[in-house]
């Protein structure tokens, strides 16, 4: 998404760009002080935010009848009864989409990277993937349980379920706001049309995915429903916002708010 600004290529005209690289969980923290003017976080999370930031039109990452994969070992259980199951954080949307798919699930929280390996050597009995282990687990051993954006769709009548978005202070106002908006969108739009240049910016901080998959994971969560939420994307997130609420998982009723 930012490789754009990152090289260079998408000029700021004047404007100061500072990337700074974190896991969500710890973006999704650091939103609840301000920190950032302008910051990846997960839309379960966003929930809480809403008085401080507003959501981009663009940046969004979506699985579209795929996302978070809940595994377990081959020899282990095949649902969420009576188990514990291993998540990266309690502000992570994955956590909030399985508590919609099992609102009494058992959770222990650990970092993103720990959950495959503590699904392998049996420290938990099943554990929530959200980032290159949903393209690796079936290789390395484990099986799945549910996929949770095959899940949420098939609820929804094919909505794709919103992991995570990028959102702006409010208080840098409209123009500014207007202002790094696009070129925001401009550093998405350069990404996705120079492709193979963007991914091998990305690949120096990945895990060990070779280009195939890493390229395959790219185009998962980057796409043209980050370039645009357009009417179906929006709808998604309302909804996911509306069923949170159903089922009081997020703390307020949520009209979902983009700025221009």
């Amino acid at each position: 998404m930012f490789y754009g600004l990152a090289s260079g290529k998408v000029p700021t005209n004047g404007i100061e760009v500072e990337h700074l690289l974190a896991d969500i969980e710890t973006l999704n923290r650091a939103a609840f002080e301000g920190t950032y003017e302008v910051s990846a976080v997960s839309f379960n999370a966003y929930t809480h935010l809403t008085d401080t930031y507003l959501l981009l039109p663009h940046g969004s990452s979506m699985g579209d009848r795929y996302g978070p994969v809940l595994v377990a070992r081959r020899d282990g259980p095949s649902s969420t009864k009576g188990i514990t199951v291993a998540v990266a954080g309690t502000l992570t949307t994955s956590f909030l989409a399985l508590r919609l798919y099992d609102p009494d699930v058992k959770y222990v929280v650990m970092n993103f990277d720990r959950i495959q390996d503590a699904v392998k050597n049996g420290e938990v009995e099943a554990g929530l993937l959200i980032h290159e282990g949903q393209l690796t687990y079936e290789s390395e051993g484990l099986k799945k349980i549910v996929d949770l954006g095959e899940w949420w769709a098939e609820q929804t009548g094919g909505l794709p379920l919103p992991l995570g978005g990028n959102v702006i202070r409010r208080d840098l106002g409209p123009d500014m706001i207007r202002t790094v908006s696009h070129l925001l969108h401009a550093s998405i739009a350069y990404g996705l049309s120079h492709r193979q240049e963007a991914l091998d910016y990305a690949l120096q901080f990945g895990r060990g995915l070779d280009r195939q998959k890493a390229d395959r994971f790219v185009g998962m969560y980057v796409n043209e429903l980050t370039l645009e939420y357009g009417e179906r994307g929006r709808a998604a997130v309302q909804r996911l916002m509306d069923e949170a609420w159903k089922k009081r998982l997020i703390p307020r009723e949520i009209t979902v708010e983009f700025s221009e």
